[in-house]
């Protein structure tokens, strides 16, 4: 059995109440309530793999509005004692699936504002959200595989608030199709 998880119950709206071979769990946005949500289910029950769909904004400008594996998250809105941005004090720089994918940067804002977006930029990632870097982390904790999948609602700068609402069924859409070519359900 594998858990399909979302930070959003919109995020999800293109998916079936039931999937074959999988549970449902949605988690709430942000980081804490990420961790609490999954850590929960993972203590409940044993997983084949963890299966995260959902909304990104993409940093990369030439990156395409489609659904993008991830393979590597770090936590955009910390720093550590050293005032390295990017660094935790006791958490991993970077978490990785084990798989091929593009870097995310994880932070508890909504990121839709230029210069946030040209801050993180640097850091090589080409899109942005407020969970994925403690879905992989709890899911390391775990031992589960995990694979995360997102599709790009915005450009993560002005007005991408307003970007998101109006794309989130689009990006649901794909990613539920995207979810029945990877598992063929």
């Amino acid at each position: 059995m594998k858990l399909l998880v979302a930070a959003l119950t919109s995020e999800l709206a293109a998916f079936p109440e039931t999937l074959p071979g999988f549970d449902r769990l949605v988690t709430g946005p942000g980081k804490l309530q990420a961790t609490h949500a999954l850590t929960r289910a993972l203590d409940a029950r044993t997983y084949d793999e963890v299966v995260v769909v959902g909304t990104a904004g993409a940093i990369d400008p030439s990156l395409e509005a489609r659904v993008h594996e991830v393979g590597t998250a770090f936590q955009h809105d910390v720093t550590d004692l050293d005032g390295i941005a990017g660094q935790h004090v006791s958490m991993p720089a970077r978490v990785t699936t084990g798989r091929e994918g593009v870097l995310i940067a994880t932070g508890d804002h909504f990121v839709d504002d230029a210069e946030v977006t040209a801050v993180i930029r640097p850091s090589g990632a080409a899109l942005v959200d407020m969970e994925t870097y403690a879905y992989i982390w709890v899911a390391e904790q775990f031992r589960v595989p995990i694979r995360v999948f997102r599709a790009v609602s915005d450009r993560a700068e002005d007005g991408a608030l307003t970007d998101w609402r109006e794309a989130v069924a689009r990006c649901s859409a794909q990613l539920r199709e995207f979810i029945r070519g990877e598992y063929g359900v």
